[in-house]
This record gives C-alpha cells, structure tokens and sequence, in this order.
C-alpha cells in the first residue's frame, strides 16, 4: 500500500496504472446489441470513430470473455485491412490489432469489430436477472458496467478518462420493452438471425460525452410508472412479478430531488428523461448509469404496508445518492479510480444533505454519526486500511475500495471541508467545480481549486493530508486549570494499540470545534504534534463539536464524568453524546482507556431520551460482547444480563404498537429497544414476540408490524426450534414483496442448535438464494460462538462453490470472507485462518482478508488487556452469577 510520506507530499498517482496505449482516442461508438435468451448469449455490432494521435500501425481496446469473429479497420474513407493480426492478452484483457499500413497522425479512423458474448449470470457486463412470473421463471438482460465491465459487453476503451458519445441500437421481442441511457428515436421491424423470424430494432438518441463504466441497456418485460413533476420525464420501472405502484415513492422522490439538484448546483440535468429500473439481480445497491439508474429490488420499490420506517430511510438515501451522481461522476468524472472517493464520497454527503432538506424530521445528520462517521472510523482504525486516494493499478485492485473509506471517509471529509469553509461557500466552490469540468474528468487537486476558488482558503494544503494518507488522529486532552488552558496532542489511532513510530509521522491538521457554555469555536486547528489553547472556561468545555471531526478524543476520566453530567443538563447534543459514546468505546477498546470504564459510562446513560445515542449505547455493547464471545459462558451471560437491565425498562415503556401516523424516529427507536431487550432474555418480550408470531403463522399478516418483524423472527428462532425455522423459511420462499423475504432470509442466522445452523449454512450455495443474496443467512450467525466456528467450516469446506458463486472480481467475496473469518477473537483461531489461506490465491479478496486479520488481531489484544477487568466490573454491579 502507498501513501504519501509527509504531510505536504503529492504522489504522481499514475505511475504504474495498467492503461491502454494513448496512439487513439474512441469519439464515438455505434453500438448494436442481440441477447438469445434461449442460449443466454447475444450477437454484437460495435463501429468506433476514432482520433489517431500518434502514427499507428496497431490499435489496443479492452475485451473480457468476447468471441470476436471480424475486425475490420478504415482510415480516410479507404480500408486499412479487413483481416488485421489480432492478439489477446488474458492478463491485461486487452485485444491488440495489429496492420501493416500506417495510419497517420491526425487521421480519422474506424473500427468495426462482430463479436458474440455471453449473457452471464455474474451481474457484470451484460448480463441476465431472472424472475418468477405465474410460476414460470422469466428472464431480462440488464447491465452493470462500473468498475471494468464494460469490455464484458462489448470491445472498448474501458477507462473513464476515455470519454466518448454512444449510439446504442438493442434488437427484441416486439413484447420487450427496451432501454438505454438517451431517449428513444426509432423502432424498425427487422430479420432476425436468431429467431429467423422478424423482431424490434430500438435505437436511441446519441449521448453526451460520457465513461463507458455509465453505458447501460436493459431489455425484458417491464412494467412502468411515469411522473411529469420534473422538466424531463421520470420513469419507475419494475418486472411484471412486482406490483409497479410500489415504485411511486421512489418516483416522486427523484422528481423533486432532481428539480433540487437543478437549483443547488446551478446545473440542468443534461439527458431528455431519467428511468430508474428495480433488477430482480443486482450486485450492489444501485448504479448511477447516466439516466437509466439500475437498483436492488428492495433499494427502489417501497410498499408501507410490509416495510418499516428504516426501509424507507434507506431507499431515499440509495436515491438520492444516485441521482447526485448524474452531476458528481456522470457529468464530471474522476480520471481514474484513485479518484472513486470523489464520486462517492460527494454522493454520500449529498444523500445526507438532501435528505436533510426533505425530511428535516429525520433528523438525519444525527444518525450521521452513528452510522457514516462510525462507519469510517472502524474501518480506519485498522492497519491494512487505505488512503482515501489510494493509487490503483490493475482492473482487480479496483473493487476492493468501493468500501467505506471511499463513501463514508470521503463523505466526513466533505462534511468537515464544509463545515470549514461554510456549508454556502462549499456549495459554490461545487457550482465551479461542475462548471468548469463539465463532460471532462478531473483530479482531486480540482476540487480543492475550486473550493480555494470560492472561499479564498487553502483547501488543498489542508485536505491533501486528509485523503492522500491513511489513518486519523487519536487526540489526546490536559488540562491546566489554573491558566484556564487545554494541552492537546494529536497521534495515530490504531485499534490493536501498536502504533509503530514510522507509522505515526503524519500531522492532520484538526480542527477541534471547541464547545463551550455559550458557543462553538470553530476557528481552532490542531496542527502540530502538540499544541496549547486558551478556553474560556474549564468547568465545562467538550472537543469535536456535533463530532464533524475525523478523530477520537481523550479525555481524563474525571472530565469524562463531567461531560456525562454536562449530557444529563442538556449542554451537549445529541451527536456529541452519541460521539462521545463511541468514542470513548473505541478507545476503551484500543487500551487508552479501560473497558469498565465504558460500562459505567454507558450505565449512567440510561435515562437517555434519544434514539441516535441508544444507537450508538447498544453498538457498543454489542462490539464489547462480540470480543467476548468465546468467554466463559458465566461471562457471557452477565454481559447480556448488563444489556437486558439497560434497555428493558425503556423498552417496555416505550411499547411495540405503532400507529400509522407514527413519528420516524419514535417508530425506529422501539425498534431498536423491543429487538435489544428481546434478544437480550427480556421474558415479557419474548412473550409478545412469540404471540404476534403465532398469530402471524396463522394467517393474521398484519400481526407483527414491518418496523419490528425482523426483531420478531430472531426472537422466536432465538427460542424456539424446527417449527418456528420452518415458517419463517416459508416466509422467505413465498412472499411477493423483496423486503420481507430479506428480512426472513436475514434472521435465518439466528438460530443455535446445530442442526439448523447447518440447515442455513445449506442456502446460500442452492438454487434458493441468489447470488446477490449470499451473505444474508451468514450474518446472524456471527451472533455466538458455535455459529463462528459453524461459518468458518462451511466456508473451508466449500471455498470451490463459494469462488464459483461469488467471482473472485467482484465484491461479493469480500463480504463472505470477511463474514466467515472477521468474528474469531483469539491468537489460536487467527493462525488457523491465516495457515489456510496460506499458498491459496485471495486476488480480488486480499484487502478485506487483512481487515478481517487486523480485526481478531484487535479483539485478541483487547481481551488480553481488559478480560479481568470486565470480570471485575460485572461482579461489582452484580451481574456475574446471574442467569
């Protein structure tokens, strides 16, 4: 892993890029496309015009897992040759053609390649999704291009730098409905070599400059949703399987947020209509292709009746962050990937931002700090992390930082350049920014000249050092209070508490948000190793105000306490007591401080009237009995007896009815508490959940509300045994609407007998579960020790299957490795993982099994230091011993 040296360095991130060959450049592509759903392939045409640089006697394009059968190519009106030495490099997965006369400098050329590809079940390239209609499996062919699949679809010059306009003709059933990036022109009856008999030929109007990682087509059987609340039309569509008026939320949404981005970046949408498309098999969330946005059934249709107020959050944030990007990525486009956080880390923010303008109710920012800010810090905290510009080579590396560094560091980055400069003078150093790069691409070192631009500060002196390197600060507080002044000093915060001295040379320069009785400083910055400042008051004064700041925060004990009481008198906010909550967990963790040291704090918190801070309260329970959970079992018991005394009382006064009118937050706050509680041995509401499932199984299906089924079924699993398994399998096997049959699915994990365990270890390799759908069942079952062991001998015992089901290419993998090895918690159970992956290939994987590594390393430290500790700590309060 690279990173810059010093905190003033700019690497030359391009060095060593595997790119192609700069003799031409693609202008534009005409495009023809024809799936054979009966052989799952399909006959492709491609024509590019293309810019000759250099002299050339050979042009190189990308292509992976194409059959090309002719290449022709022509310069200045006259062919060049038709029968062109042609070369595949695997590795590379570059086609190189090669021709004897010299097309000059200067000339136009063009390329004609036929090929026929496959219409793979990997969801990359071009590719098929199936669905159950009438009991019959259907089929439509779909796209995901982004990362480096384009050349899975057809030959191109698959680099976003490469930017082209595209003509795009797809030939069908009369019956299917076709689309692509652009509008609609022309449909024409034409033979078709496939059928032999006649079919559609629908082309489309000629796009923008544009990456080809943003091409996308889809043809099937589509049923739609249309709103003209919007200058240009927006469109829902969904197969026949799914009831189309589920889209409407998601439609309306996009209509407005649109019409906002339209306002905010001072910008039009440049396409003539945007569709979004809910895809029965989808590798991520969603993918912002430039006007036809694909998503994840459960990402995009929203039915109140059988979805909960966190479904409906999460669906307005996929939204709005895909339709940011038709600025940020679509319109302006990195150079290369290095630069993927400048995508998605300003979607990111922006799905935050927007949100917060349309549902201020939400209160969104708040759950910011549990969840995006949290997100990054537990992920940076790990040595084998990564700088949020991290240099990337080869078209494999690229996968492995579509993680949480990109999205949710990039994003706290964003976030704390704006709250520097102003959330109005960050807002026109954008306008700029999309202004002048329209249809280009551009480096990190823009956007900081833009910001500058707008501001008059120096954005790329001080955020260089937050993207180019890795890590963030711990920093650490004393006070003198004699002089009324603060000593603070800033080191690298590592979570296995082994920071090495070469490891701890960077100076991030922090702003350190001071609050105060009266107001917030905002114009501190720590920006030496160690510095002093005068505060106004050291009776009461907290760091990292509203915690916008990328840093942990050490405090004395006593003045830990004194912000708890400071919490109680209502001098901190929500965000800075739920911050302050994980950051003290976090550091707990770490060795700065001692474990029961956060058990007390978080006990004293138990009269806590918000939901962002029990959040974050029951995160840190939850992390403190995951490294415990190869404990002793007296141990282990007593932890979740600590956890019942916190949350029963809040749970059983707030209750588990919801009125249709229920707040957001309330609705998701006796979610939480009702699922805590229960999972936690909480009889009465184990009783209630075992009575809505009853009268659930009986046909009653509005007996367990959306907002708590989830909970509901791990408690009677939890509980229960075969019959309540069976059910809920039925559950996921039958219902109609994606959410539900994910919840079903997810809540699978939770058993504990062998024998079901085994059961669900048994779905995600079967016909059962899709491949988007693997590591669903595998997550609950990190919840105890027999279910770790049992993912661990399931994934050793069936690596083949799980390699042929989840590509090693895409991220999928990741995510099952790091399920299956992540919750081990000893020395002992790490060798075991590192010996068997030792002499195997984790190309594709390799990053996330470090991470996975450096987390049992982490957890196994944290025991050695704080086991007698917690021991200690559950006795004293009475909680060891106890059933």
């Amino acid at each position: 892993m690279c990173r810059a040296k010093d905190e003033g360095a700019s690497m030359d991130v391009s060095k060593g890029r595997e790119v192609l060959p700069t003799n031409v450049k693609p202008l534009h592509y005409d495009l023809t496309l024809e799936p054979n759903f009966e052989k799952f392939s399909y006959e492709g045409k491609v024509v590019i015009d293309l810019d000759v640089k250099a002299d050339t006697t050979s042009v190189s394009l990308n292509s992976l897992e194409l059959d090309i059968h002719s290449t022709h190519i022509s310069a200045g009106g006259s062919e060049i040759t038709s029968s062109p030495e042609v070369t595949y490099n695997k590795d590379a997965q570059v086609t190189t053609i090669t021709f004897d006369r010299c097309i000059p400098a200067g000339s136009k050329a063009q390329l004609t390649q036929i090929f026929t590809g496959q219409l793979n079940d990997k969801m990359a390239g071009f590719y098929r999704s199936s669905y159950k209609h009438n009991g019959t499996t259907k089929y439509l062919a779909t796209t995901q291009m982004e990362p480096t699949d384009a050349r899975r679809a057809f030959p191109c010059f698959d680099e976003p730098a490469l930017k082209a306009e595209y003509t795009i003709t797809l030939v069908a059933d009369k019956h299917h409905t076709c689309l692509s990036n652009m509008d609609q022109v022309s449909e024409t009856e034409v033979e078709s070599k496939i059928t032999g008999g006649k079919r559609k030929a629908v082309s489309f109007r000629k796009t923008p400059l544009m990456s080809t990682y943003l091409l996308a087509f889809i043809i099937g059987e589509l049923n739609c949703v249309e709103t003209n609340n919007f200058r240009v039309p927006v469109r829902v569509f969904a197969p026949p399987d799914k009831d189309i008026e589920h889209g409407r939320f998601s439609l309306e949404l996009a209509a407005k947020t649109l019409d906002f981005y339209e306002k905010t970046f001072d910008s039009k949408f440049p396409l003539p209509k945007l569709d979004m498309v809910a895809i029965p098999d989808f590798s991520a969330g969603a993918m912002e292709n430039w006007g036809l946005i694909t998503y994840r059934v459960v990402d995009v249709l929203f039915d109140a009746k059988t979805s909960g107020a966190s479904t409906k959050e999460r669906i307005a944030e996929v939204v709005q962050h895909e339709l940011a990007h038709q600025w940020f990525g679509n319109l302006v486009t990195m150079d290369f990937w290095e630069g993927l956080w400048l995508n998605e880390g300003f979607a990111t923010w922006m799905s935050w931002y927007s949100c917060n303008k349309f549902y201020p109710e939400w209160k969104v920012w708040q759950s910011y700090v549990t969840d995006t800010l949290q997100g990054a810090l537990s992920l940076d905290s790990l040595r084998s992390s990564h700088p949020i510009e991290v240099p990337v080579k080869r078209a494999d590396e690229i996968n492995q930082i579509f993680d949480a560094i990109s999205y949710s560091k990039g994003s706290c980055v964003l976030r704390m350049i704006s709250k520097y400069l102003g959330e109005e003078t960050f807002m026109e150093g954008i306008r700029r920014y999309l202004k002048k790069h329209a249809y280009g691409n551009t480096r990190t070192e823009d956007l900081w000249a833009a910001l500058s631009d707008a501001s008059g500060k120096p954005v790329g002196k001080i955020m260089n050092i937050w993207t180019k390197n890795v890590g963030y600060p711990v920093v650490t507080v004393n006070e003198d209070t004699g002089s009324s002044t603060i000593k603070v000093k800033q080191n690298r915060f590592l979570r296995t508490a082994d920071v090495k001295p070469e490891e701890d040379k960077t100076l991030f320069p922090v702003f350190l948000g001071l609050r105060t009785k009266d107001e917030v400083n905002e114009d501190l910055t720590l920006s030496e190793r160690e510095q002093e400042f005068k505060i106004p008051d050291t009776d009461f004064f907290k760091l990292n105000a509203d915690h916008s700041g990328i840093y942990r925060t050490l405090y004395s004990p006593a003045r830990l306490e004194k912000l708890g009481q400071a919490a109680k008198q209502g001098l901190l906010t929500v965000e800075d007591r739920a911050g302050m909550i994980a950051d003290a967990g976090a550091l707990a963790s770490s060795g700065y401080g001692k474990t029961s040291g956060i058990l007390s704090l978080v006990k004293s918190f138990n009269s806590e009237p918000e939901f962002v801070v029990w959040s974050e309260i029951l995160s840190r329970i939850s992390s403190i009995r995951s490294a415990w959970v190869f404990e002793p079992e007296p141990t282990r018991n007593a932890l979740k007896s600590f956890q019942r005394s916190l949350v029963s009382s809040q749970a059983r006064s707030k209750g588990w009815a919801f009125t249709p009118d229920e707040d957001h937050i309330q609705a998701q706050f006796k979610a939480l508490l009702f699922g805590s509680a229960g999972l936690a041995g909480d009889e009465k509401i184990i009783e209630a959940a075992r009575d809505m499932f009853a009268k659930f199984k009986a046909g009653d299906r509005s007996a367990i509300h959306p907002n708590i089924r989830g909970s509901v079924y791990a408690i009677v699993l939890r509980n229960g045994g075969r019959e309540e398994y069976d059910a809920i399998l039925h559950e996921y096997q039958t219902a109609n609407d994606a959410d539900e049959r994910n919840t079903a699915l997810r809540s699978l994990g939770r058993v504990e007998s062998p024998d079901l365990i085994d059961r669900t270890l048994s779905l995600p390799l079967s016909d059962l579960v899709k491949g988007q759908d693997v590591y669903l069942p595998l997550g609950g079952l990190r919840n105890d020790a027999k279910g770790i062991e049992a993912l661990w001998k399931w994934m050793t015992g069936n690596w083949e299957a799980i390699e042929k089901k989840c590509p090693p290419g895409l991220t999928m993998l990741s995510s099952v490795v790091q399920l299956c090895t992540s919750g081990f918690a000893t020395e002992e159970q790490l060798k075991e993982v590192q010996g068997w992956f030792e002499g195997r290939s984790t190309k594709g994987f390799d990053r996330a099994l470090e991470q996975s590594y450096d987390a049992v390393r982490a957890k196994s430290k944290w025991l050695g230091r704080d086991r007698g500790d917690v021991e200690a700590w559950l006795k004293k309060e009475g909680f060891l011993g106890e059933a």
